[in-house]
């Protein structure tokens, strides 16, 4: 083993005392040495023994064993197989060695020798199959220690183990053979496997194949089902590793043993009535089981859809069983009936079968019977449990969702019933129907002034009145009577919840704590039936604005400061569907009289500031599923008391979270996008309102009257004048509203100020678009103006070029002339010698000077030549860069002078 030497030396660094880690290094080495080289077969298990005692005592000796102790044990249990004392002790001092020390509470960046010693002996795959190989010894205490070892390997390096077992030939069937062992065995071997699935699917399908669901439910029924100890417990986890997530062997489980041995784990018989803790948490991994195969597997899979529809469609036979645990037996602890709630609304969503099923049960025992409806809502409107309500709000949830039929069903119930039958005492409640209990949900509050029962019903209202414009104009024909004839007549139901809202806020004004309480999710909720009941309803919109205060209370909540996040936002959309659903005609409650009112009241900058905080909270932001829950293991099941704070967590907690459990369940994601959705048609509805004059005219102007002793024709011509200038004004204004509506729209008010606050405002708007207008024209023509210089230097550098080139030409040419005088020179200066020698004839001078000022003079006039075209091209250049303003002499700056100054001083030598 290479890491052994890493370990050596670090006792001392870690606990301290070098002297004393010296120590119990020895200590340790001499019992090795003992084991690995004594010669009596006595002394060898003696010191084994003493090696054990020290290693599952001190912690010291516990690093000091990894260090030196594996090669040393692994050796007895590959080569010592027949000694089997040896190997048991072997085996036992290998689980000490992994077994954290408990009595010793060290800091938690201190190193720990178990999981040291877990890590370095993970890493070797000999010592992994080495270890699987001893489950076929026939000693029980060797199959024991060994799956101890497994099991505290797995806890510590599970995804290290889990590789190693699976290139194991046969690792997984070895372990599956243990749930036939011993008791002992079969629950060490039980343990083992819920953490080797998890997370694991090779594995899982492995553990599948090798007969685990008949294994399981036969342990079960021989454990006593529900009523057995932590092994169901075990068992139950084990299945759900497999389930969950799994659509292969959801229906491999399904067309095999079928869902029946897990149906009968929810049956309560006779003394099962008393709820134990073991029998709690079993009933919850029992109803998670059952909650699996109602999602499907994952989200991926092309049958996912077929797949939970067919597990729900069988398991309608666990209704009753469910209902009997999350309804009728209210002795049952709150979890258990969460739970049950739960599955029975995962059961009917988006299956029409399971939902007649349901609206079909009844409930107790004759004569006092009632559908199982009635009961779910008894339990929504008087629970004391904050999850109990969400649980069973679910279920109405479900049943409602795009169930046309049900919601009618449910809606034709709602008939008021005398102010005397709704003062009746609770319990009175059994005799009821479903639309009389609902109404006094609705009502019970004008008794004692706590809206916490009114809230929950309107939930349940909401979903009812969903997407369903029947059930909407329905429900707006309900009127409730007021408690005496004297308080004046029946009113509207809708115009009842707006009045709640109005208590709600005058006690928020009041007290400030009531407001952080309840007030943090009473109040959206009402608001969201109130959307929920507006939206895609003209007449419920014109009853609502038949009551002037409504309008008021919607834009003195909206500018509230001391209003929620989510109390304002939601009334801001109530305003915008007043807006976005109104067909009124009638002056100050048509579109444009709110959006007027919103104008002058609010400010539009504010008003889409309220939507867009709503918009960034958490809750609209976080794409986090409101029902997600952890799987339920030993850790979180540690106690009955732990599950108790799970279900009602946040009972107790700081309710300005705004991970609070209600607002949660409020604020699901199909009303976060429904909301969504409203705000950009509310936008969009804004600009179309402001774009459009209004469709009266409400006063009369008095220059259309006509003035005494003016004649006809004058008057005809003042009118004339005065309607010109009106309709110039009206253009103004639809003009500015359009431009300032848009931005409104797209910007969401950021720019936006008040109109009332700006007098003259339109002229500036019209003077401001003008020269916007002339901006970009001269924009436009600075473009053009760009590219042309651009193109125009371009052909500067080319003509720059050829003229860097003729320079260099004529610097050539330069060079051949003065080489041309020196050689006339060099002539004359031999003809002078001749002369004087008298040695060549003077006419044959002459000719050689003729004839080379004839070729000097020739060439001269070619270089003449090219000179005047050089300097006409640069004459037309420097005309065209002078028209585009470009400084001629500075781009000529440098042409020629490296030319020049050789010539230069060749004249100066001359």
């Amino acid at each position: 083993m290479d890491l052994v030497s890493g370990y050596k030396g670090v006792v001392g660094l870690v606990f301290g005392n070098e002297n004393s880690a010296s120590n119990e290094d020895s200590y340790v080495e001499r019992l090795l040495d003992r084991i690995s080289n004594g010669v009596l077969a006595e002394d060898r298990r003696t010191a084994i023994t003493e090696l054990q005692s020290v290693v599952a005592e001190n912690q010291a000796a516990q690093l000091a064993f990894g260090a030196m102790g594996f090669p040393v044990l692994m050796g007895i249990l590959k080569e010592e197989r027949n000694d089997v004392e040896m190997v048991r002790g072997a085996l036992e001092t290998l689980v000490s060695a992994l077994t954290p020390i408990g009595h010793v509470k060290g800091l938690k960046s201190e190193v720990q020798p178990a999981l040291m010693n877990t890590d370095l002996l993970s890493r070797e795959a000999e010592s992994i199959s080495l270890l699987l190989s001893l489950l076929s010894e026939e000693d029980f205490y060797i199959r024991y220690y060994t799956l101890q070892i497994l099991t505290a390997l797995l806890h510590n390096s599970t995804n290290r183990l889990q590789e190693a077992i699976l290139t194991i030939p046969r690792g997984i069937t070895r372990l599956m053979d243990m749930l036939m062992d011993r008791e002992v065995i079969r629950n060490e071997a039980l343990l083992l496997l819920t953490y080797l699935t998890r997370e694991a699917e090779e594995i899982q399908k492995i553990v599948v194949f090798e007969g685990a669901f008949e294994k399981i439910f036969s342990i079960i029924k021989e454990e006593g089902g529900s009523d057995g100890g932590v092994v169901v417990q075990d068992c139950l986890e084990l299945l759900n590793n497999l389930l969950r997530n799994n659509a292969s062997n959801q229906i491999l489980l399904r067309e095999t043993m079928g869902f029946e041995p897990l149906i009968s784990m929810l049956k309560l018989r006779g003394s099962s009535y008393r709820f134990t803790q073991q029998k709690t948490i079993n009933l919850l991994s029992a109803l998670e089981t059952i909650d699996l195969l109602m999602r499907g597997g994952l989200e991926t899979d092309a049958g996912k859809d077929a797949n939970r529809l067919t597990n729900t469609t069988v398991l309608i036979q666990v209704l009753d069983h469910l209902l009997m645990l999350g309804v009728e037996s209210q002795w049952a602890p709150v979890a258990v009936r969460c739970a049950a709630l739960r599955c029975i609304g995962d059961l009917i969503a988006g299956n029409s079968r399971n939902r007649d099923a349901l609206s079909s049960k009844v409930l107790g025992e004759q004569p006092q019977v009632e559908p199982a409806l009635n009961s779910i809502l008894r339990i929504i409107i008087r629970s004391s449990s904050m999850q109990e309500f969400i649980a069973a709000d679910y279920v109405f949830k479900s049943f409602c969702e795009k169930n046309i039929d049900g919601q009618t069903m449910l809606a034709s119930t709602l008939i008021p019933q005398p102010h005397s039958i709704n003062n009746a005492p609770l319990e009175d409640d059994v005799n009821m129907s479903f639309g009389s209990m609902l109404l006094r949900g609705l009502t019970l509050s004008e008794n004692d002034g706590d809206l916490e029962p009114c809230c929950r019903a309107a939930s349940v209202l909401t979903h009812i009145l969903k997407d369903n414009i029947q059930c909407k104009e329905r429900v707006l024909q309900i009127e409730l009577e007021a408690p005496s004839p004297t308080l004046g007549a029946p009113e509207p139901l809708m115009h009842h919840m707006v009045k709640y809202l109005a208590i709600l806020s005058s006690i928020r004004n009041k007290d400030s704590s009531y407001a952080a309480s309840k007030n943090l999710y009473v109040e959206p909720i009402i608001q969201k039936l109130l959307i929920s009941w507006l939206a895609q309803c003209p007449n419920a919109v014109k009853c609502f604005l038949d009551s002037r205060f409504h309008l008021t209370y919607l834009l003195e909540l909206v500018s509230n400061p001391s209003s929620t996040v989510f109390a304002s936002g939601l009334a801001a959309v109530l305003l915008g569907i007043c807006v976005l659903y109104n067909k009124s005609t009638d002056s100050g409650k048509d579109a444009f009289g709110i959006v007027d009112a919103i104008s002058q009241k609010v400010g539009l900058t504010s008003y889409f500031l309220k939507l867009e905080e709503m918009q960034k909270s958490h809750l609209f932001s976080s794409t986090e599923q409101a029902r997600t829950r952890k799987p339920l293991t030993r850790s979180s099941a540690a106690s009955l008391a732990d599950i108790e704070e799970d279900v009602d967590e946040n009972d107790s907690s700081d309710q300005k979270n705004e991970s609070h459990p209600i607002l949660v369940s409020v604020f699901d994601s199909q009303f976060v996008d429904f909301i969504k959705q409203l705000e950009a048609d509310i936008r969009e509805s804004m600009v179309e309102v402001y774009s459009q004059p209004k469709s009266q005219v409400a006063v009369v102007p008095a220059e259309l009257e006509q003035r005494g002793g003016e004649n006809d024709r004058d008057y005809s011509k003042r009118l004339k004048s005065f309607v010109e200038k009106q309709c110039f004004e009206i253009q103004n204004l639809l003009a500015r509203n359009a431009t300032l509506a848009e931005d409104l729209a797209k910007t969401g008010g950021s720019g936006y100020s008040r109109p009332d606050h700006q007098p003259g405002g339109g002229a500036d708007r019209i003077h401001v678009e003008k020269l916007r207008i002339d901006l970009q024209e001269a924009n436009q023509r600075l473009e053009i103006l760009k590219t042309e210089k651009a193109k125009v230097e371009s052909e500067a550098s080319t003509y720059q070029n050829l003229a860097g080139k003729m320079e260099s030409d004529l610097k050539s040419l330069s060079d051949a002339y003065n080489s041309l005088e020196q050689a006339n020179f060099q002539l004359e200066k031999e003809m002078k010698i001749l002369k004087n020698g008298g040695n060549t004839p003077s006419l044959d001078i002459e000719a050689i000077k003729a004839e080379a000022r004839e070729e000097s003079e020739a060439e001269l006039n070619d270089l003449l030549v090219c000179l005047g075209q050089e300097q006409s091209k640069v004459e037309k250049l420097s005309s065209r860069l002078k028209e585009l303003g470009e400084d001629v002499d500075q781009l000529l700056e440098g042409i020629g002078d490296d030319g020049g100054l050789p010539e230069d001083d060749e004249e100066d030598e001359d």
